[in-house]
């Protein structure tokens, strides 16, 4: 790993990651983190399976995992926050984590997942069981606290949605290509009209390359 930090220098996380919690799909998803430590220590926090945990003690409850997607952009100090102990239970009348009953003080949210796709704007923080959707913006500084739809744009504390990035025909045209399931080859063949906003024009070349696969 590079240890010269600057602003235009990335972290991709097929390279970096190896906590068994975390998945990583593809090899194009990367965090940006020219002002903090890596992402393992810095962006996921209250995950077991790093490797002091993992010498230390055996979990106590089943490890809630996070998924990332491919060609997923994370802003530098943005927080991906897990179950681990940070999920104290509201339900009883005191929060404590007391030793005697420590097994049942918390209660997890389920899994995380970030979409294919999906920007995490600097300093946003993603709580416990929470998926950003396919190609989901989350705005600087934002608390996600429930499930983003693909193709949203939100924004502040907690997330609330400001507005599509499409039209809903076309985010479901979208979403019906399963662009991020393609081939290597196809989707090299293709970027250049993912690098642009004409859904028909990408309709039609999708066709055209079908048909001649």
């Amino acid at each position: 790993m590079d240890t010269i930090k600057h602003w235009s220098k990335v972290e991709h996380l097929h390279q970096s990651v190896t906590n068994p919690n975390i998945h990583v799909r593809g090899k194009h998803s990367y965090y940006s983190n020219a002002w903090t430590g890596d992402f393992q220590t810095s962006v996921v926090r209250y995950l077991y399976g790093d490797a002091y945990s993992l010498a230390a003690w055996e979990s106590q409850w089943p490890v809630d995992q996070l998924h990332i997607g491919d060609y997923v952009c994370i802003g530098a100090e943005a927080v991906i926050l897990m179950g681990g102990n940070h999920t104290h239970r509201t339900d009883w009348f005191s929060l404590y984590p007391f030793l005697e009953v420590i097994g049942d003080a918390y209660v997890g949210k389920g899994d995380t997942r970030i979409e294919d796709g999906a920007w995490i704007g600097m300093r946003a923080m993603i709580m416990p069981g929470v998926t950003i959707g396919e190609g989901a913006v989350v705005a600087s500084g934002a608390v996600v606290t429930r499930d983003v739809e693909p193709y949203m744009i939100v924004a502040g504390n907690p997330a609330r949605p400001v507005r599509a990035r499409f039209a809903p025909d076309v985010t479901a045209v979208l979403l019906g290509l399963h662009i991020y399931d393609w081939p290597v080859e196809k989707f090299e063949a293709l970027r250049p009209l993912l690098c642009a906003s004409d859904p028909q024009a990408l309709l039609d070349a999708v066709t055209a390359y079908d048909r001649e696969a």
